[in-house]
């Protein structure tokens, strides 16, 4: 699947028009932070998405000498991708595990990265300091977006690229979220639904006034680990951080546990029903940033 939806440039009022700075929540840090050390997200990131890292830097058009951000990195999918290409890559991610992962993957690989800890919503950058600023299924989690995307123009140089992959709300991990939304906590005042990342019209109002050129193209990626919608379940429960806490938020309630567990089964046999199989839609967007904003 390979459909664009936005060929357009952004202006106007708001976006990343906003307050460029703010002082992170460092109770919602820490819990993010928590969250993204269970389970076992760099076996997933190997195992599963670890195609997208590619396909964004391809989006991208990263090449040699360019100065590359990859901000919430995560075990470096991209981040890796990107310095294979040749470009000077610095990776950050909120989760220090996550990083170290990271750091190992590129020594077997024999590529060379920075590797630095850094909130997505509060940078340790300098205004315009790298050529390219990219994300890949990572800044779409940070939970205040519209501070998350300033930062990711305001980091970036005027006629630099920002390139963005996230889930899309409608597709299978988007509705995998939403299977899960009623066993979790209502997030705190201000925090966005991460898919919101993968609806055009959001990300457009999300960088608006910051960018020219954007475009926007959904694609999918075809997904052949699981047998049956069980086995798809049973592997997130035991690897995928926000999984793991919805189970523990209802583990008194076992009524609750089997509803979970059925719809994520049934999501997952749905999904592998499908005459193409299992496929997860994703966004990517590329857009220039602006020269002034």
């Amino acid at each position: 699947m390979n459909k664009r939806t936005h060929n357009r440039s952004p202006k106007g009022n708001g976006g990343v028009n906003a307050p460029r700075s703010s002082v992170p929540d460092r109770e919602l840090e820490d819990k993010h932070r928590r969250l993204w050390g269970l389970g076992d997200y760099p076996t997933i990131a190997a195992e599963v998405v670890a195609p997208l890292g590619q396909a964004l830097v391809s989006a991208a058009r990263i090449g040699p000498g360019m100065r590359v951000l990859d901000v919430a990195a995560g075990t470096g999918n991209a981040a890796l991708a990107a310095a294979a290409a040749g470009a000077d890559v610095t990776a950050t991610d909120l989760v220090p595990e996550l990083l170290e992962s990271g750091e190992q993957r590129a020594a077997a690989q024999g590529l060379e990265l920075t590797w630095k800890a850094a909130n997505a919503e509060a940078l340790p950058f300098a205004d315009g300091e790298f050529d390219i600023v990219m994300s890949c299924i990572g800044v779409m989690f940070a939970p205040h977006h519209q501070r998350a995307a300033a930062e990711l123009v305001r980091v970036c140089r005027p006629g630099g690229t920002i390139a963005v992959l996230s889930w899309t709300p409608e597709g299978f991990v988007g509705r995998m979220f939403a299977a899960m939304r009623p066993y979790v906590p209502a997030p705190p005042a201000g925090v966005s639904p991460p898919p919101l990342w993968g609806s055009e019209g959001h990300v457009v109002a999300l960088l608006n006034g910051g960018v020219d050129d954007l475009v926007a193209e959904r694609h999918a990626l075809a997904v052949d680990r699981f047998a049956d919608g069980a086995a798809f379940r049973d592997y997130f429960k035991a690897n995928y951080g926000p999984t793991i806490v919805a189970y523990r938020g209802i583990a008194d309630h076992p009524d609750q546990v089997a509803e979970l567990d059925a719809a994520l089964a049934e999501l997952g046999d749905c999904a592998l029903a499908e005459e193409s199989g299992m496929e997860w839609e994703y966004l990517v967007v590329v857009a220039r940033r602006a020269a002034a904003y």
